[in-house]
């Protein structure tokens, strides 16, 4: 099936999407049909042992409150959260929302049903 860039936009605008959905976008990302942000909340033991092969950034749930800030600069542009199972997604995205950021999506239902390519022992994708 063929998609459209209506398509795509409107997948970034769900509250949740699947492992086919995510797929899907990291490859159009690759071609330039999709502009959005991968980031992992789980521990940095937990990122290192298995990420998601495209993941922008990295923010461990446990350091979030003080680097809350980097929501900032990505307030206009989607951002797919993914953790273990979709717990602790679940959990920022609604603290996310109520401090008034809606471009936030999550895996549903975390990387332990992500069926796309992964990483083992992938380096940290940003300082924090």
């Amino acid at each position: 099936m063929e998609y459209t860039q209506d398509d795509i936009e409107q997948m970034l605008k769900h509250e949740q999407m699947s492992s086919g959905e995510l797929e899907l976008l990291l490859k159009k990302r690759e071609e330039g049909k999709a502009d959005f942000v991968l980031m992992d909340v789980r521990e940095v033991f937990e990122f290192t042992d298995r990420s998601i092969k495209g993941a922008d950034i990295l923010l461990p749930t446990s350091m979030m409150n003080n680097k809350i800030n980097m929501f900032e600069e990505l307030k206009d542009k989607p951002v797919i959260l993914y953790c273990r199972t979709g717990s602790r997604t679940g959990q920022v995205m609604y603290a996310l929302r109520r401090m008034g950021y809606d471009n936030i999506v999550h895996l549903n239902p975390g990387i332990m049903g992500y069926f796309g390519e992964t990483v083992q022992n992938a380096p940290i994708p940003n300082q924090l």
